[in-house]
């Protein structure tokens, strides 16, 4: 049987969703745990990555189980397991053949801005004094629309068969303490989201012209865009699947 669990993770504490030879990971986490309940090996299967010290709001995994689970039961035994900053929000049956990564449809980010010293919130958003231009950061982001090849903003040395994306949307959102990205697009590229924040934020700060940022994607070099903000910043906020039969749970 195939379950889904929607889960949620602070990650400071990790060096990012996939497991690492020598670093300790969220996949790794909840693995050890599952294995140990269901006294079965588990192996987990998320419906994307993050990079170390990126947190997530909802992250779908699946795993395969050869005895059928009380879901409620489980998620209960599966949380007391597991440490305070992970944390399991619903876990479901679903059909044999659902996938959490590759009948995802779309993945949603945030990245958070601060401009005025939060002790609260060091660790979960980017500090900035200066603020930047928003209205100008939106046009440029707004571009991004047009474009289906990221690799400009994509990591160095990333095994990728191809480097196109459809972003769906990406926009600034101004609140009374926050300046948060929104992006949504159907797959992402290693460091992407971080290095788009990047190079929005030079935009703003009046070191390029947005019309520049047509020039950074057509050039497919990771050296015109800007640099990455840090990772402690991002969040993964949404996973969305097709309305199927498939996933009557989400």
């Amino acid at each position: 049987m195939r379950y889904f669990i929607d889960l949620a993770y602070l990650g400071s504490a990790y060096h990012g969703w996939q497991i690492q030879p020598d670093a300790i990971s969220v996949q790794q986490v909840i693995q050890q745990a599952l294995s140990r309940i269901l006294q079965q090996n588990i192996e987990v299967v998320g419906a994307g990555r993050t990079d170390a010290g990126v947190h997530a709001t909802q992250l779908y995994a699946h795993f395969d189980s050869e005895v059928l689970l009380n879901e409620e039961t489980l998620q209960f035994k599966l949380n007391s397991f597991l440490p305070k900053d992970i944390s399991i929000q619903q876990l479901f049956k679903v059909q044999p053949q659902a996938h959490a990564r590759f009948d995802a449809s779309s993945r949603s980010y945030e990245y958070h801005i601060v401009n005025s010293k939060d002790p609260f919130k060091i660790d979960l958003a980017y500090y900035l004094l200066k603020r930047p231009d928003v209205k100008k950061m939106n046009r440029a982001a707004a571009m991004l629309k047009d474009y289906t090849n990221f690799k400009c903003f994509s990591k160095s040395r990333t095994d990728v068969k191809t480097y196109n994306c459809t972003i769906a949307e990406a926009f600034w959102e101004q609140t009374e303490n926050e300046l948060i990205f929104h992006i949504t697009a159907d797959r992402f590229l290693r460091n992407m989201v971080r290095a788009i924040v990047g190079t929005l934020l030079e935009i703003g700060y009046d070191k390029n012209s947005v019309e520049f940022l047509k020039e950074i994607l057509k050039s497919e070099d990771r050296s015109m865009a800007g640099s990455s903000v840090p990772a402690h910043g991002l969040y993964l906020t949404k996973i969305e699947y097709p309305k199927t039969a498939l996933f009557d749970g989400l």
